[in-house]
């Protein structure tokens, strides 16, 4: 198999709510929108990844059955940021074992997003490969 691009699908059940989080809470940048004006598909830029959200969930939320690692520069900002914009915060920021801060909040159907920085001191940021 060649992967020539990918992109994570979110079906959720209320659309426009769902892309409003993306974009304007979260404020990722969009890629590319298409569809019908009134109920757009949007993809959004997630690093070096996509997340498109667009159709329409009719069953239960997946919840749990998806989460989404996003890595940010400044994990304690993005925290009082989204606390003050009224995001779900299911775990402050903490530094794990593994040496990462990580926290994690909930988009509008409770899908888990895991916010992560990379200390200045980790192995990540010290070994180039």
């Amino acid at each position: 198999m060649d992967v020539l691009s990918s992109r994570m699908l979110l079906r959720p059940a209320d659309p426009g709510r769902s892309r409003r989080f993306y974009a304007d809470t979260l404020g990722l940048a969009v890629y590319r929108e298409f569809g019908p004006p009134d109920e757009p598909g949007v993809v959004f830029f997630l690093g070096q990844g996509f997340l498109e959200v667009a159709g329409r969930s009719d069953g239960p939320p997946a919840g749990a059955a998806l989460s989404l690692w996003l890595q940010v520069r400044d994990l304690r900002a993005e925290e009082e940021r989204l606390r003050q914009a009224g995001v779900t915060v299911l775990r402050e920021a903490r530094l794990e074992p593994w040496g990462l801060m990580e926290m994690w909040i909930s988009d509008p159907d409770g899908h888990r997003i895991v916010l992560v920085e990379v200390p200045p001191d980790h192995p990540l940021r010290r070994d180039p490969r």
